[in-house]
């Protein structure tokens, strides 16, 4: 292993520890709104216009809610920022964090709430803009981040190979 992939390499595992200990954050968040919108545990969280019936309950929730996930999203931008050197490696990175977050938040659920039941369990992806097509089975965000840890990592620890001019 050359130093550059080395140094590739461990940048990626600092950018994994971080996103695993955000999805750690994000799950204990989750559960504090479960708290707020009543919904006791391990019961699955109420879908589609009820999730939105319950949010209504507490009019500074959904916005507040919202602002987290845009929040969320620009701390992995800026830590796939930070971590890559080129726009393939940032890209590669930010895929690399979002997947591990994504995945990590579900176990962090599982573990503080014993929800997922499975992953059949039906859960609220997003809030931005809300929409009854976010409501999806929980193994549809999880291969989804698979897929996105897979090929994050490919193009973050691919070395940068320089244009060259093809010989005429």
């Amino acid at each position: 292993m050359t130093a550059g992939r080395a140094g590739r390499t461990a940048r990626l595992a600092a950018l994994v520890v971080f996103a695993a200990a955000m999805g750690w954050l994000e799950g204990v968040v989750v559960v504090y709104i479960r708290g707020l919108l009543g919904v006791a545990r391990p019961a699955p969280l109420p879908q589609g216009d009820e999730v939105m019936r319950r949010f209504a309950t507490l009019p500074w929730l959904l916005g507040t809610e919202q602002s987290r996930e845009i929040a969320t999203i620009v701390m992995l931008a800026a830590l796939a920022w930070l971590g890559g050197d080129r726009f393939r490696s940032r890209a590669g990175a930010f895929l690399v964090a979002f997947g591990v977050w994504d995945i990590v938040y579900y176990v962090a659920l599982f573990a503080m709430l014993r929800w997922p039941t499975s992953l059949a369990s039906v859960d609220v992806l997003f809030l931005i803009p809300p929409h009854p097509w976010w409501s999806q089975p929980v193994w549809v965000p999880i291969a989804i981040s698979s897929v996105m840890i897979v090929l994050g990592t490919r193009m973050f620890l691919r070395p940068h190979q320089a244009r060259t001019a093809s010989p005429p």
